[in-house]
Order: structure tokens, then C-alpha cells, then sequence
């Protein structure tokens, strides 16, 4: 396999909640890395009153932090793609002191489709596996998220459209509208949507049957 390629960058975009519904892992996937230093979490915002300084001196370490995650969790996902004989290279992003940790190719992505699974319900229990895999070399719980051949850029895509037609339904009819169940993390989504178009939502059912429920302001 080719060797994998980590990169860093930084943008201003806001991170959204992700949960994850995955299977339990199993112990082979959980080994993480033993290379990598510890992630440090990183700081909140600074309190009222702090000094600009301080506030300054607080981001650099929130930063600091989720690049430390970002480079287990890439360790860790190379093993992986070595594991199931796959090319891959990984790309590492900082949104909003969130780390996106995403798995791209050079080709149309097809041969990581299986990583990737019906639904992207194989990405999820993926997310979960990295999450835990940093968990056990720094000891501390990420809330990053896992990207594969673009899967999650093209869902939010399609979310949208569904939230955007329910969206049109509720202001015409003035009634709730119920759409499909759907992950922790998509449902941040569209939560985040209908709340910019005005209206009401919230998070309906129980298990994989939980959806979002969109009703009039």
C-alpha cells in the first residue's frame, strides 16, 4: 500500500455535535497506536474579565489539542487501511477547535465505499472506533469526526434538500412534518438548518428510529 498522507490545516467554520450509533468494536480494531503523543484538552473560552492574553493563550491550546487527536487518530486509521489492504490518504482539519479527520483517494473513492457502508452506517461505527482509539492513548474523550471519500460533505448536501422541502411544508400547511431516522450527527444537521429558516424542531423516537420533527414557530 502506498504510504498515506497526513495533512493539517486550519478554517473558521463552526464544528457541529456528532453522536454516534455504531456496533460495539471489536479488540483487534481498538488497539490504537502506541505512537503519539497525548492529546491535551483544550481550553474553554476565557471567563469574564479575562485579559485578551489569556483568551489568545486558551485557542492556541484548544488547537494544540485537536491536532495531537488528529495525528493518533490518523496513526491509527493507517493501520487500519493496511489492515483491509487499502490506499488512502488522510487529511487532517481544526474547525472551530473540533478535529475532522477525513480518509480521501486519488481515484473515484469506489474501493473505500465498503468503509463506508449503507447509510454510512459503517463510517459511524469507523467514527467510533477512532474516537475510542484516542480515548485509550490520551485518556481523554474527542468528539472528532470521520470522513470517507467525502460521504458526510455529500449527505449534509442531501439533508438540506430534505430539510429545505419539509421546511416548505410546515410553512404552508402549518403542520408538523416528521422526515427519516437518522444519526445523532445528521440530526444536528438539520437542526441547525431549521432553526435558520425560523421554525421549530426537535428529536423524536427512541434507538435508530429517532428523527427530527419540524413544526410551525
Amino acid at each position: 500500500m502506498s504510504e498515506n498522507v497526513t495533512q493539517r490545516s486550519e478554517t473558521d467554520t463552526h464544528g457541529q455535535a456528532a453522536e454516534t450509533e455504531g456496533d460495539a468494536p471489536s479488540e483487534q480494531l481498538l488497539s490504537a497506536p502506541a505512537s503519539g503523543e497525548p492529546a491535551r484538552e483544550g481550553q474553554e473560552s476565557a471567563e469574564a474579565g479575562s485579559s485578551d492574553a489569556e483568551a489568545v493563550q486558551g485557542d492556541q491550546a484548544e488547537v494544540g489539542g485537536a491536532t495531537d487527536e488528529g495525528d493518533i487518530a490518523a496513526d491509527y486509521l493507517e493501520e487500519l487501511l493496511d489492515i483491509v489492504d487499502l490506499d488512502g490518504d488522510i487529511d487532517i482539519e481544526v474547525r472551530g477547535g473540533r478535529t475532522y479527520v477525513s480518509i480521501v483517494t486519488e481515484e473515484g473513492g469506489e474501493e473505500l465505499d465498503d468503509l463506508v457502508g449503507d447509510g454510512g452506517e459503517v463510517l459511524d461505527a469507523l467514527q467510533e472506533l477512532t474516537r475510542l482509539a484516542v480515548l485509550t492513548a490520551t485518556g481523554e474523550r474527542t468528539r472528532l469526526i470521520l470522513d470517507i471519500a467525502g460521504h458526510r460533505d455529500q449527505r449534509q448536501d442531501e439533508l438540506k434538500d430534505q430539510a429545505e422541502k419539509a421546511i416548505a411544508k410546515v410553512k404552508d400547511r402549518g403542520e408538523d412534518e416528521h422526515l427519516e431516522p437518522m444519526s445523532a450527527y445528521e440530526r444536528k444537521i438539520v437542526h441547525d438548518f431549521v432553526a435558520e429558516s425560523g421554525l421549530l424542531s426537535e428529536s423524536e423516537g427512541e434507538g435508530k428510529r429517532r428523527h427530527v420533527v419540524i413544526s410551525p414557530a
